[in-house]
């Protein structure tokens, strides 16, 4: 990719530190904050294709939305440019003020000619967070009539039911509800592609940080953002540092070269814990980690078979020493602190139980098949003990390894046989998973929402019409039954194997002040950040 230009001789300096082999290195710089994370999984910067976990943080520093969830409480939505916001008495139309003279990291004014850009634009390029606003009737034909400007600072948004307020509002929290500066976007527009070939690898937001530079599997460079109209980042700079191995991010951190470190494994938190110079901080996060089969593969569709895979995790040593302190087994599509969210863990390891299902589905001596599984040191040591367990029932698997991008886009493509993956809550309702792993309206190739469920060729109509009827009940204990009646379902038939919820831990310097873990990729904060 193009270099951006590097204001500062010292900003030059921290950069170039972060290519230097770690022996070399001394210590961050005063006004850089340094996070070494496995960051692999990037493959774009514009918010419309925003959709991995490492990008989403990026985007929640970087660029602005309607509204934000709170950071303390992921259940309060809090202002983000919004001024004011409002339903109509139908329930269907959602009006919005936005907080006067604003500005995009460019100087360019922020006004509601924006916002609707930016969310006509999401609907209408059609990438994979598309359907968070598709789901309320929109579509290329008629997006430019249902989010239209009202005013210079005025918009209204119109759905096609009437959805339960929250769930609209925290679906805009998502990142496919970023704005997005028009003015510049589409001065870099190719071929009517309103500027996403460059936004893939730019920016274009009003956010506290800006990003300066993105190599692939290598750095996120981000600065502050002056025109921010709230409190201003506290430092300068903020580096994220691909390390995928939680070893070396241990290094880096006890020699002063990171400041943070995101993927320590049990043992090697257990071995900071006496540092008087490293501390940590933890928070649940609306991440879940599951193996899924995909049901284009007739053995792999058999009902018995699915469920015989269920029984060849083993849970509870896993829980013990590859997720300590990191993790809790959840067998359940909504994870814990969601309305309707349940704590019921069926599963064990019982070999001879996943053998009498698979005898019955007609594999009394097993099969063999792949698992697509990202390298990164705790996926690999899930993958390795489930091979190790599936091998005591017959069954064969073969681990194809690759990075983030190189899985996920042949798991996009319904490729795989398996594939071990995370999931992390797009905003804070329980329709963000509901409607991925619980739906899917359209099983045929070419559908237009491809939901994790669609992934994996499940086809649910039933379920798909419970997930419906879910988001439109407005009282919320109606609700919460029944997304509690969709998860029973779900443990007992469908092709996922749901293994843990992801406890993010954070180790950092004792210089480092203000880092909160958010519930949501998004509301982790480094813009908050000090030291």
């Amino acid at each position: 990719m193009k270099y951006l230009l590097i204001r500062s001789a010292m900003a030059v300096a921290a950069a170039a530190a972060l290519t230097m082999p770690p022996s070399l290195l001394a210590a961050t710089p005063k006004d850089t904050l340094v996070v070494a994370w496995a960051i692999d999984d990037i493959i774009s910067m514009d918010p419309a294709e925003v959709f991995e976990i490492s990008a989403s943080e990026i985007m929640g520093n970087t660029y602005d939305r309607l509204l934000r969830s709170d950071v303390g409480d992921p259940s309060r939505l809090v202002a983000d440019v919004a001024k004011s916001w409002s339903v109509s008495a139908d329930g269907k139309t959602y009006s919005f003020e936005l907080k006067p003279g604003l500005k995009f990291a460019s100087g360019n004014p922020l006004t509601a000619e924006d916002v609707v850009f930016s969310l006509q634009r999401a609907v209408m390029l059609d990438k994979s967070p598309a359907f968070i606003l598709t789901q309320f009737g929109l579509n290329k034909a008629n997006v430019k009539e249902k989010v239209k400007q009202t005013g210079a600072l005025t918009l209204s948004l119109e759905t096609d039911q009437t959805y339960s307020p929250t769930f609209v509002y925290n679906c805009l929290t998502a990142d496919v509800g970023a704005i997005i500066d028009k003015r510049l976007v589409m001065s870099k527009e190719v071929n009517g592609d309103m500027g996403h070939g460059w936004l893939k690898t730019s920016f274009a937001g009003s956010g506290p940080l800006k990003l300066r530079e993105w190599r692939a599997n290598e750095i996120v460079a981000l600065e502050r953002n002056d025109h921010y109209h709230g409190v201003k980042a506290k430092l300068p700079r903020v580096i994220y540092r691909h390390v995928k191995e939680s070893a070396t991010q241990r290094l880096l951190l006890e020699k002063g070269d990171a400041d943070i470190a995101r993927n320590l494994s049990p043992q090697d938190l257990s071995a900071l814990a006496g540092s008087k110079d490293i501390r940590t901080t933890s928070s649940p996060k609306g991440t879940l980690f599951y193996i899924s089969l995909n049901q284009k593969n007739p053995k792999l569709a058999k009902p018995e078979v699915r469920e015989a895979f269920k029984w060849l995790i083993d849970y509870a040593a896993i829980g013990e020493t590859l997720i300590k302190n990191i993790g809790v087994v959840h067998q359940n599509f909504l994870p814990a602190g969601l309305l309707g969210a349940s704590n019921v863990n069926p599963y064990k390891l019982d070999v001879e139980k996943a053998r009498a299902l698979l005898a019955r589905a007609g594999f009394p001596d097993g099969f063999k098949v792949t698992i697509d599984m990202r390298t990164t040191p705790l996926v690999q040591g899930i993958t390795e003990s489930f091979q190790q367990t599936a091998k005591r029932a017959g069954i064969d698997i073969e681990i194809l390894p690759g990075d983030g991008k190189q899985t996920v886009t042949k798991y996009r493509a319904r490729s795989h046989d398996l594939y071990i993956g995370q999931w992390g809550t797009d905003y804070w309702d329980p329709h963000t998973n509901a409607d991925t792993f619980a739906r899917n309206p359209d099983n045929t190739d070419n559908a237009k929402s491809k939901p994790l469920a669609w992934r994996n060729a499940w086809d649910i109509p039933e379920l798909t019409r419970k997930a419906d009827a879910a988001v439109l009940e407005r009282d919320p204990a109606k609700r919460r039954a029944m997304y509690e009646e969709i998860q029973a379902d779900f443990r007992k038939n469908s092709p996922f194997i749901m293994i843990y919820q992801q406890l993010e831990v954070a180790a950092m310097r004792s210089d480092v002040q203000g880092l909160k873990l958010g519930s949501t990729s998004a509301s982790t904060h480094m813009f908050a950040v000090s030291k």
